[in-house]
C-alpha cells in the first residue's frame, strides 16, 4: 500500500470495512475496469458486490437498516473505489447525496419509505439541480412544480442526472412560486421532489421521460441522462420534507457532503496515477538506467506524491468537520477544489511518465487521462469553488469597526 494515502485515528470497525472495500477494488474493480470502461458497459457485477458488502446503506442509520458509518468513513471507501474506477464510485455518489437528503431533511414516513431500501441498494438514487440553460446558475432554474388537488404537477427538463436511467428515485429541485411571497427570495420558491421510478430510457412514467445516455469523453459506464417531465403527477408526499420553499437549502445540503465526496474520488484517481506511474518508472529503461533514476523523472514523481498526500489529509479534514456537526463548505469547498486540480496534475504528470505508451488504450492512465477532467467540473467548477472560498473567508475575516 505504501506510505500515502493513511489516516490516522480510524476504529477497528473503520479499518475493518476499508481493508474490505481495498481488497474488493483490487480483486474486482480494477481487473475488469479497462474492458468495461472501453465498452462504456455499466458495472453490473461490481455493484452486485457492492450491494452485498453493505456499501449503499454505509451511513444510512442501523435503525433504517444502513450501517450508520459516518461521512469520513464513506469518504474513504470512495477513496478506495475511485482508485480502481472512477465511474463505480459516481454510482454511489448520487445515491448518498439523495440518501442523506431524506435523513436530513426528510419526514419520518419517507425515511422509513426509503431509507430500508435504499440501504440495501435496491432503490438507488440519482438527482439534478441544473437545467439545460442554467449549469452552475440555480436562480435560474425553470422547471416548475404547481399544485393540482392533493397533487403536484411537475413540468420542465433537468439535467446531468448521473445513474439518471439505472437510478429508480430521483431527487429534483423545482420552482414553487405559488407557496411564497411574492418579494421571496428566489431561493424560497424551490423545493425539492422525490421521484420513484423505474429503471430504464423512454417515458418510464406517464409524462416522465429518460432519454438515452449522454455520450462523454470519459466517466463512462455510469449513465448520464436528462429527465424530462410533462404534466408528470407526482403524489404530495413526493415534496422532500413536506414543507415547500426549502428545496434550494436541502439540495445544498446534500451538495456539500457530495462535494466531499467528490474529493475523495480525485484523490483515489490521483493516487492509482501515482502507483502507474511509479511502477512504470523503475519498469521504464532509457539511457542504460531505468528512468526513475533520471533527475527529471524523480522530481516529477515527489510532487506527484505531495499532491496525492495534501489532497488526501485536505479531504479527511472536510469529511471529519461535517461529521462533527458544524458548517463545512469551506473546508468541503477547499478539498474539492484542491483534490480535483491536483488530480488533474498528478494524472498529467504520469501520462508523461508513460511517453507515447500513454497515448495507447492499452495502458491504464490513457483511461484516468479522459476520467480526471469530470472531477473539476462535478459538484460545482472549480471557479464556483473559489466564490464559496471567497465568501467564506471574507465573513470569517471581516474587518471590525
Amino acid at each position: 500500500m505504501g506510505t500515502l494515502i493513511q489516516t490516522d485515528g480510524l476504529t477497528d470497525v473503520q479499518k475493518e470495512i476499508l481493508n474490505a472495500v481495498r481488497e474488493f477494488t483490487d480483486n474486482e474493480i480494477i481487473p475488469v475496469a479497462q474492458e468495461l470502461e472501453h465498452n462504456d458497459e455499466y458495472p453490473t457485477q461490481i455493484v452486485e458486490g457492492m450491494k452485498e458488502m453493505g456499501i449503499f446503506g454505509l451511513v444510512i442509520p442501523e435503525e433504517y437498516g444502513g450501517l450508520g458509518e459516518s461521512i469520513l468513513t464513506y469518504a474513504l471507501c470512495v477513496e478506495e473505489i475511485a482508485r480502481g474506477w472512477m465511474s463505480v464510485s459516481g454510482i454511489v455518489n448520487t445515491h448518498f447525496i439523495v440518501a442523506y437528503m431524506i435523513m436530513q431533511h426528510g419526514t419520518e414516513e419517507q425515511k422509513q419509505n426509503y431509507l430500508p431500501r435504499m440501504a440495501t441498494g435496491d432503490l438507488r438514487g440519482s438527482f439534478s439541480m441544473s437545467e439545460p440553460g442554467c449549469g452552475s446558475d440555480v436562480a435560474a432554474i425553470t422547471s416548475k412544480a404547481v399544485h393540482k388537488g392533493e397533487d403536484w404537477v411537475l413540468n420542465g427538463q433537468k439535467m446531468w442526472l448521473t445513474n439518471g436511467g439505472s437510478s429508480t428515485l430521483t431527487a429534483v429541485l423545482m420552482r414553487t412560486d405559488e407557496d411564497a411571497a411574492e418579494d421571496a427570495s428566489v431561493y424560497k420558491k424551490m423545493s425539492t421532489f422525490l421521484i420513484e421510478k423505474p429503471a430504464g430510457f423512454g417515458e418510464v412514467l406517464p409524462g416522465l421521460t429518460i432519454p438515452g445516455k449522454i455520450d462523454k469523453m470519459g466517466y463512462k459506464g455510469v449513465d448520464t441522462t436528462e429527465f424530462i417531465m410533462e404534466d408528470f403527477v407526482a403524489p404530495s408526499d413526493a415534496l422532500l420534507g413536506g414543507t415547500p420553499g426549502k428545496g434550494f437549502y436541502q439540495m445544498m445540503d446534500g451538495v456539500e457532503v457530495g462535494r466531499v465526496n467528490v474529493a475523495a474520488r480525485a484523490c483515489g484517481l490521483a493516487y492509482r496515477a501515482f502507483q502507474l506511474g511509479i511502477d512504470y518508472s523503475q519498469q521504464r529503461v532509457t539511457f542504460g538506467k531505468q528512468i526513475a533514476d533520471h533527475q527529471a523523472v524523480a522530481f516529477r514523481l515527489a510532487e506527484m506524491a505531495t499532491k496525492v498526500e495534501a489532497a488526501h489529509l485536505m479531504m479527511v479534514k472536510a469529511a471529519r468537520t461535517k461529521d462533527s456537526g458544524v458548517r463545512n463548505d469551506l473546508e468541503a469547498g477547499m478539498a474539492k477544489y484542491l483534490a480535483s486540480e491536483y488530480c488533474k496534475e498528478v494524472v498529467e504528470d504520469s501520462f508523461r511518465i508513460h511517453g507515447g505508451y500513454g497515448y495507447s488504450k492499452e495502458y491504464e492512465i490513457e483511461r484516468l487521462y479522459r476520467e480526471a477532467p469530470m472531477l473539476m467540473i462535478g459538484e460545482g467548477t472549480a471557479d464556483i469553488q473559489r466564490v464559496i472560498i471567497a465568501r467564506r473567508l471574507l465573513e470569517d475575516y471581516k474587518l471590525r469597526g
